[in-house]
């Protein structure tokens, strides 16, 4: 019988491959962020960074393209808020609503963490081909948001 550990070494589920390129993308982005100066930053942070937009965004919005709780994005946001990258202002759409806005640092944060993702990717591009690996984006894209579908009208029920 083949064990767990020998299955998921020789033939990992979708879960297992999603997994290991999550954590190995995030080792190789946060590690080059701390070496460009952003130390205090950690793999959680993405959760809100990843979706950061110059002009602000709703933590609702966050909470939904990042698939996390809205509890877990209020807390990633205090901590950013705390270290400097991110402000709370009034959404002039809806003065109920924050939005979230990148600070100068912030900013900073995100033309660098862009460019250390642009050359992962043309890595891989260049290793699989401009287009096997534009197809394996297009393909990993729609499993990923087919997946969140189903999720999302699951949890609708």
């Amino acid at each position: 019988m083949v064990t767990r550990v020998e299955r998921n070494r020789s033939n990992p589920d979708l879960g297992v491959l999603a997994g290991r390129l999550l954590f190995a993308v995030q080792g190789e982005l946060f590690t080059t962020l701390a070496e460009r100066g952003f130390a205090d930053l950690h793999p959680r942070h993405g959760t809100v960074l990843a979706y950061l937009d110059a002009d602000g965004v709703r933590a609702t919005e966050l909470s939904r393209l990042s698939g996390q709780h809205k509890q877990v994005v209020g807390t990633v946001v205090d901590e950013l808020e705390e270290l400097g990258y991110v402000r709370r202002y009034p959404d002039p759409a809806d003065r109920r609503a924050k939005l979230i806005c990148p600070t100068e640092r912030g900013l900073a944060q995100i033309r660098v963490a862009d460019e250390i993702m642009a050359a992962i990717q043309a890595r891989h591009a260049r290793r699989l081909g401009r287009e096997n690996f534009a197809a394996f984006r297009s393909a990993f894209l729609d499993v990923t948001e087919h997946q969140r579908d189903l999720v999302a009208e699951r949890t609708e029920k």
